[in-house]
């Protein structure tokens, strides 16, 4: 069933903006791919791939160009790894998930959002244009809001096969949060608890990337011209974030250093 995160794709419309921002936010240099009537940069990291996507200027018919027009810039869609892509297609089927073929792999439609299975990969990691310490290391975390914890449990968990390790509501903090175990990323899916339980759509939230040491890439990052926070305690122990408050695609983003000394 699904071993990993494979890769988390965002749609652009200025491709090269973009390319350049998340260049300097994550200080790790990308690889370019065109073709296919989409222009693609891969930010290879340990334990998955940030996919920026934009239409070719030529082409009017490709779907990220339909969701641009739809939705705007902003998480397109999440890629996971299956181990067996045949079988966990089919089974994710008769579990009454919607499941096509695309090409050689699968999109599933769950809860109003968009995957893709994908088969298991060597990921290279992409090069630091700095120091190691400063750059980006790895994602810690995917956000979904979804405004029916107990249908997400279902499909995340049951459905798909993710392994649910906390499921915790705070009331000081207005939510319920679910945190599912994705290969060595973690998929977490967060509901308010101050508005009624329904059966609209989830939708992608942010992203919460991991660094070595939160000051050195908070100065790093916000040398590179971010509006960034200053770095605080986080809410789980031993952690110590900042806030990107001008990301690239308008993703909410946050950076972690776990395992931090308190101060």
């Amino acid at each position: 069933m699904i071993t990993g995160l494979d890769h988390v794709a965002v749609a652009v419309r200025d491709f090269d903006a973009a390319v350049d921002g998340y260049r300097r936010m994550f200080g790790r240099e990308p690889e370019l791919q065109p073709g296919g009537g989409a222009r693609r940069a891969w930010f290879g990291l340990p334990n998955m791939a940030l996919e920026l996507i934009s239409p070719d200027a030529d082409d009017s018919t490709h779907p990220v160009r339909e969701r641009l027009d739809a939705a705007g810039e902003g998480v397109w869609l999440a890629a996971l790894q299956a181990d067996d892509m045949e079988a966990d297609a089919k089974l994710l089927g008769r579990r009454g998930l919607d499941v096509a073929p695309e090409g050689d792999l699968a999109r599933v439609k769950a809860a109003g959002l968009d995957f893709l299975l994908w088969p298991a990969r060597e990921r290279l990691t992409s090069p630091a244009t700095e120091s190691e310490a400063a750059a980006v290391s790895s994602m810690d975390h995917l956000v979904v809001h979804s405004p029916n914890p107990d249908r997400a449990a279902g499909v995340y968990g049951a459905k798909f096969g993710m392994d649910l390790r906390l499921d915790r509501e705070n009331a000081q903090w207005g939510a319920r949060q679910l945190f599912f175990n994705c290969g060595n990323a973690v998929f977490e899916v967060a509901a308010s608890l101050k508005t009624p339980v329904s059966t609209d759509p989830d939708s992608f939230g942010g992203f919460a990337w991991r660094v070595i040491d939160a000051e050195a890439a908070r100065d790093r990052i916000a040398a590179a011209g971010f509006n960034v926070s200053e770095v605080r305690i986080g809410r789980k122990p031993g952690t110590r974030v900042f806030t990107v408050r001008d990301a690239p695609g308008g993703v909410p983003t946050l950076m972690i250093q776990q395992n931090a000394e308190p101060n």
